[in-house]
């Protein structure tokens, strides 16, 4: 009996190491900064973005779905070009940790594509792009690093 509550802890264990493992579409970054710098930064680097919500004392800011033109998919049996897109939407998070500020980022994707049915087209959840994603924290980095709020 014991052997089996230790195989079934042990199993748990790998299955949430490896969950942890595949969480992507997220980006982390703690700044030595105090919050209200930070947060003026931050909704300075959602300007180019239409904002659906911000809200300073949850330390969150939600934008707007923009569309974002791909090239080169296929669709169908014969390879068919199809117009191609995917929407993204970006979700930054800021936390006040004492002397430093947790800014995270996450987006939720999606993409124009064959669905089938009597909807053959419409939108469809994707996985985020850590490229994109990458370029708006470097953006949003590089403004605190101008304001003197370096990262760790």
């Amino acid at each position: 009996m014991l052997s089996l509550v230790r195989s079934i802890c042990l199993i748990v264990i790998a299955g949430m190491a490896t969950g942890c493992a595949f969480l992507g579409g997220i980006q982390e970054h703690y700044v030595v900064c105090p919050y209200n710098t930070a947060w003026d930064i931050a909704v300075d680097s959602f300007k180019d973005r239409s904002v659906t919500v911000k809200d300073k004392e949850k330390g969150l800011i939600e934008t707007g779905w923009t569309e974002v033109p791909v090239a080169g998919r296929k669709y169908g049996a014969f390879s068919r070009d199809m117009p191609s897109k995917d929407r993204t939407k970006l979700t930054l998070s800021l936390k006040r940790l004492d002397d430093v500020t947790k800014v995270s980022l996450t987006e939720t994707r999606e993409r124009w594509g064959f669905r089938g049915g009597s909807r053959l087209f419409g939108w469809q959840p994707a996985e985020p792009s850590d490229e994109d994603l990458a370029v708006v924290m470097n953006r949003l980095s590089a403004k605190l690093k101008e304001r003197g709020c370096p990262s760790t």
